[in-house]
């Protein structure tokens, strides 16, 4: 926050299929999971979704989960983040990050078991999930070097 300006992010996670959607509270400290949107159509219907979402919550900033492989090369799936990503940077205005997310589906998939969460049930949120795990992320690394 910026003298008391409130600063909301918006967290996706960009899959073939869907993509996970998670905003901060008003002050950037932390992250809630709000939906996943299926990916029928064309792009254009997925950045007109999120664009509407940015509207609805008044994001001033969106960070776009980076797939990278183990070793920190990046493959197909992070070339497609990435396009994501310049495609709402040029769509919305907005300042967009790319995050390193490796592990938050994981990270997700074992918060969901250890919640006891029945598997139909963890595979309709484990997006929302994955996306409130790299917005989080972000999050605390911001306010930690904020700090530092």
């Amino acid at each position: 926050m910026v003298r008391g300006i409130k600063m909301r992010l918006m967290g996706l996670d960009v899959g073939e299929r869907t993509i996970g959607v998670a905003v901060s509270d008003p002050f950037g400290w932390t992250a809630q999971g709000i939906m996943t949107i299926r990916r029928f159509e064309t792009i254009e219907n997925d950045v007109k979704q999120l664009k509407d979402l940015v509207t609805k919550y008044q994001v001033t900033q969106i960070v776009v989960g980076l797939p990278k492989n183990m070793n920190g090369t990046l493959g197909p799936s992070a070339e497609k983040c990435q396009n994501m990503a310049d495609i709402l940077r040029e769509s919305t205005g907005l300042p967009v990050v790319l995050w390193d997310e490796r592990l938050s589906t994981m990270a997700a998939e074992r918060t969901l078991l250890e919640g006891n969460i029945s598997r139909k049930k963890r595979k309709q949120v484990i997006d929302k999930m994955a996306a409130v795990i790299i917005l989080q992320g972000y999050l605390d690394f911001r306010q930690k070097n904020k700090n530092d």
